[in-house]
């Protein structure tokens, strides 16, 4: 009999650098590859009114789906799609091809981790061996210079150490799959059958991400090779408009359908045809920070989740001012910049980290520093429903960091609205694409514009409260006419 391994394909969608997959394939006559769609992991939770995944993150996973389906066919395989709780389906799956074990990709947050568990209990009876395989990260565990229960709090000396004494290891093999046998491969659903809308096309969005392992390589290609942007990737990392100011590897990444060492490698090839500087530094240095969300996840557990964070901080100040919240999710706080970024978000499943930083900032701030003082979690939970590039770790990390109660207590998240809006959108452009109602508003009103007379903005076409909401903080505290009123 044809020893049989399933390979239960996670947050892993692609097959270079896939090594589960490459493992079962050595070690199977047959490899069954599956995708078990859960109703879980787009169901509304109690207590909330929005769903874990939107039309955004799913329009995503489901092209990367149709691809990696592609891809296995080219080979003379196909994907399984199956629907329902992963335990059962994958037992089922077990027992009725008799498979001796499933592979799967390791995950390190505490609901994905929980489920591994339950997989192992569950394919019990038919004594299938579940066997994880870590590939989350540009560093393996194995070659970190430290214990999973000893990575440092601090980010610098997570880095540090990283760079100094581990390793990046050489990319597995592509894999060869063996024919799949005569069996049900199942549809792939559509967003309709899915109960969700289909997003319309938006002409204003950065970049139309399509998912897939074949869209993320192309980018690589385009962004480092074909338009030579990693040259200049430092400088303008932080800019809000166009396709090119970043990577926008992050999509790809958070589902897998690109692998971080793939990432690294291609900037080692391009340090030595092309050039290496400061910005090919500072892109893995990103990768980096990456692995160190993750990892901090693997140790931490469930706290990263909880409002009071890995360093138990009091959560006193933090109001459950749902009115609030919800202005900020739909992008009418009144503060420009804050709004068009929200709205870019609601718009297109995709912000800026930059845009990131601010509004999380402008929502949760609390004590002397008070903005909206808005229950942090919240912003990461209505994040998580709609970025097309969330991953638990590192959404939930960058949350806690500016909430300051993860596990790195260096600097101060607090940002200064007006300074970040002149800074990075010191025209208006990027706000006026998202907040087209201000688009009369000169630039240099444009940031402070409550602050603006009625007069001044009927001129602008703008009335607060009409056309554009009051702001929900007064703008006159992040400029210098505070200090002079004092």
């Amino acid at each position: 009999m044809k020893n049989t391994i399933i390979h239960w394909f996670r947050n892993d969608l692609r097959l270079h650098d896939n090594t589960a997959l490459y493992q079962a394939c050595q070690d199977a006559q047959v490899v069954l590859p599956v995708y078990i769609l859960d109703p879980a992991s787009i169901e509304t939770l109690p207590g909330s009114t929005f769903p874990k995944a939107r039309e955004h993150r799913m329009r995503f996973l489901l092209e990367s789906l149709a691809d990696l389906r592609h891809n296995l066919r080219r080979q003379g395989s196909d994907l399984l799609i199956r629907t329902g709780a992963p335990p059962q389906v994958l037992a089922e799956l077990a027992e009725q091809h008799r498979a001796s074990a499933v592979y799967a990709g390791q995950e390190a947050t505490t609901e994905e981790t929980r489920l591994e568990e339950q997989v192992r209990q569950a394919l019990q009876p038919s004594g299938a061996q579940l066997n994880l395989v870590w590939m989350l990260s540009l560093y393996h565990p194995d070659d970190l210079p430290f214990g999973i229960a000893q990575v440092p709090d601090a980010y610098r000396d997570f880095r540090k150490s990283c760079e100094k004494q581990a390793r990046v290891r050489e990319e597995t093999p592509m894999p060869t799959l063996p024919p799949l046998p005569d069996i049900a491969v199942g549809q792939l659903p559509t967003l309709e059958t899915l109960g969700l809308e289909v997003p319309p096309p938006n002409d204003r969005a950065a970049i139309h991400f399509v998912g897939g392992e074949t869209a993320a390589l192309q980018r690589i290609e385009t962004y480092f090779w074909q338009r030579d942007l990693l040259r200049t990737y430092k400088h303008t990392r932080n800019q809000l408009l166009g396709e090119d100011y970043s990577s926008k590897f992050s999509a790809w990444l958070a589902n897998g359908c690109l692998s971080p060492r793939r990432v690294y490698w291609e900037v080692r090839r391009y340090e030595q045809e092309r050039k290496k500087n400061v910005s090919t530094y500072w892109l893995i240095f990103e990768l980096i920070w990456r692995d160190y969300f993750r990892f901090q996840a693997a140790r931490q557990g469930n706290r990263i989740f909880l409002a009071s964070g890995p360093r138990n901080v009091p959560t006193d100040g933090w109001k459950k001012d749902y009115d609030l919240f919800a202005r900020w999710a739909a992008g009418q706080t009144g503060i420009p910049f804050v709004d068009a970024n929200m709205r870019e978000l609601n718009a297109t499943g995709y912000m800026s980290n930059r845009g990131r930083q601010n509004v999380a900032s402008l929502l949760l701030h609390r004590g002397e520093k008070s903005d909206l003082s808005v229950w942090w979690p919240w912003g990461a939970a209505y994040m998580e429903s709609l970025l097309i590039d969330y991953d638990p770790a590192s959404n939930w990390g960058n949350w806690n960091m500016v909430a300051q109660v993860g596990a790195d207590a260096h600097g101060d998240r607090y940002f200064n609205m007006y300074t970040q809006a002149t800074r990075y959108d010191p025209q208006g452009e990027y706000v006026k694409r998202w907040c087209p109602e201000l688009q009369h508003v000169p630039a240099d009103k444009l940031h402070l514009l409550s602050l603006n007379s009625a007069q001044e903005l009927a001129n602008w076409g703008v009335e607060l409260g009409t056309t554009y909401p009051f702001p929900l903080v007064n703008p006159i505290k992040w400029t210098r006419r505070k200090q002079e009123q004092e």
